[in-house]
């Protein structure tokens, strides 16, 4: 295929884009497309390169449309009708970005002197926004001074409902009544914030801020404020990606409250919530929740353990008692509506039960080194951290192949 033959393809590609994306007002659907000498690792080659097509279309999500009318077949001035096999065509965009500016999960990226300006128009929650050309990022291998670890403000949090008698907590109808937290900088021993919002009055907790509300709506919406001010990079918690977030973002909707959702770092960014099944064979099949938190990972260490370690049992107490010899408070579920309905002093009690859960992921997650694992694994195998979590391993051979 002769350069006249490529502009030629080029044009007609263009014109089959514009056919089956009416609705997208982009001026040129097909970039570019350029002849590249790649080699293909499929069967055993001879040669060591051979020429490809590499085309550049506007936005990822017209990547499918594109690979469709390809291997559908289309018809060249001069070529004939031709259908094409399509490589690398199925690469996730934030996968196929760091590939192309050699990023790999977890390192560190430095922009240029001069290369950078004060964004214009403020998009997200971030102390520092600014505008700079992808192709002037200097992305920094993990050796020396960049293979330390950045300090990550890690949040780890826990909620307590008011559940039925002989029923599990269900967002449509009961409430939540405890949000505990504690705020750690990687690689400290000790949270720098320890708090826990009740509703209604709670007696003092030493060491910790004891916040109380009149409204659950007032809980929730405190909770999204304090979100915002810690800013924290990664949420942890046991059975967060399940139970936890699900929860509130569902109670927050009974409740309607619209502007609860917004914890993420772009402004106006709704977290969303869909079910997922994770398949693999090394793991089997396992129901869960996709949420999505925008530039913040979220780390559910139950999901960790039962993907790295076999054990008779998953409960939070099990786990607590086999790795750091601690177990929970002594607070039967059963009697958590009673607590709650008492007085200041019962609610003390649980609030103390409430901190505990919370407390316990952080020591795990600390005792069991797991960030160090993680965001080492992620820089080997090139994908972002929380990929590790919620894909099996075919994502990490994909993108070392790349």
């Amino acid at each position: 295929m002769g350069p006249d033959d490529i502009s030629r393809f080029h044009q007609t590609l263009e014109g089959r884009m514009k056919e089956s994306n009416r609705s997208s007002n982009v001026p040129r659907f097909v970039k570019r497309v350029e002849l590249v000498q790649k080699q293909t690792i499929m069967h055993y080659q001879t040669q060591q390169s051979q020429p490809f097509l590499k085309i550049v279309v506007a936005l990822p999500t017209m990547v499918a449309s594109c690979r469709g009318i390809l291997e559908r077949g289309i018809t060249i001035e001069g070529l004939g009708s031709k259908s094409f096999l399509t490589y690398e065509s199925n690469i996730l965009f934030a996968l196929r970005f760091m590939i192309d500016c050699n990023i790999v999960g977890g390192n560190w990226i430095e922009l240029p002197a001069g290369k950078y300006r004060k964004a214009a128009c403020i998009m997200s929650y971030c102390q520092l926004e600014l505008d700079c050309l992808y192709s002037d990022l200097v992305s920094h291998a993990a050796e020396g001074e960049y293979s330390k670890m950045a300090p990550f403000r890690i949040l780890s949090f826990d909620i307590e409902c008011a559940g039925r008698k002989g029923h599990f907590p269900e967002p449509t109808h009961d409430p939540v009544i405890q949000i505990a937290n504690l705020v750690t900088h990687q690689g400290e021993d000790q949270p720098f914030v320890r708090n826990v919002m009740t509703l209604k009055s709670c007696s003092p907790i030493v060491g910790v801020e004891v916040m109380s509300f009149d409204a659950e709506r007032d809980i929730l919406l405190a909770w999204r404020d304090f979100i915002r001010e810690v800013d924290p990079d990664i949420i942890i918690g046991y059975n967060i990606c399940k139970f936890d977030m699900p929860y509130l973002i569902e109670r927050a909707e009974v409740l309607k409250i619209a502007e609860f959702p917004i914890l993420g770092r772009i402004r106006n960014s709704r977290v969303r919530v869909r079910d997922t099944t994770f398949s693999s064979r090394q793991y089997g099949v396992r129901e869960s929740k996709d949420v999505t938190i925008e530039g913040r990972v979220q780390f559910d260490l139950l999901q960790a353990m039962q993907r790295d370690y076999k054990l008779s049992s998953y409960s939070l107490n099990s786990v607590s008692a086999h790795f750091l010899g601690e177990q929970k408070e002594d607070v039967h579920h059963s009697i958590i509506s009673d607590l709650q309905n008492g007085n200041p002093e019962t609610r003390r009690r649980l609030a103390v039960y409430c901190l505990k859960d919370a407390y316990l992921p952080q020591r795990l997650l600390d005792k069991l080194m797991y960030i160090y694992n993680y965001v080492e694994m992620a820089r080997v195998t090139g994908v972002p951290i929380s990929f590790l979590l919620s894909r099996g391993q075919s994502i990490k051979v994909l993108s070392q192949l790349l």
